[in-house]
């Protein structure tokens, strides 16, 4: 498993303070949902290796840091670079759109 199961204890160390850009997939077990964008999440954390961290915040044990980032639906996949957040991802989307939506951010963050 690529992704990095994050608490809201060790969010700051996993996510804000990366030095690459972090994927935060926030997610609750009871959410249909979130387990259809589970497994592309972890397929994701595969291809994009290096380039991109990826984690999982449980909002049920970590509701902390869902409320600070208005996390009002899951699954909601944040996207921050340089500690905040840039993109957002709400419900269960195909990976095309996710994959897509990473692509623009790391072509933004490095200049193309």
């Amino acid at each position: 498993m690529a992704t990095i199961n994050v608490s809201d204890t060790t969010f700051e160390s996993e996510v804000i303070s990366s030095e690459q850009p972090v994927m935060v997939d926030f997610w609750a077990e009871w959410c249909g949902p979130c387990k259809i964008v589970a497994p592309l999440v972890e397929e994701l954390s595969e291809e994009y290796k290096g380039q991109v961290k990826f984690t999982k915040v449980d909002i049920d044990e970590n509701p902390e840091m869902a409320q600070k980032y208005g996390v009002r639906g899951i699954p909601t996949l944040l996207i921050f670079n340089g500690g905040s957040p840039v993109d957002q991802l709400v419900g269960a989307l195909p990976k095309k759109t996710i994959k897509d939506k990473l692509d623009s951010v790391l072509n933004n963050i490095n200049g193309s």
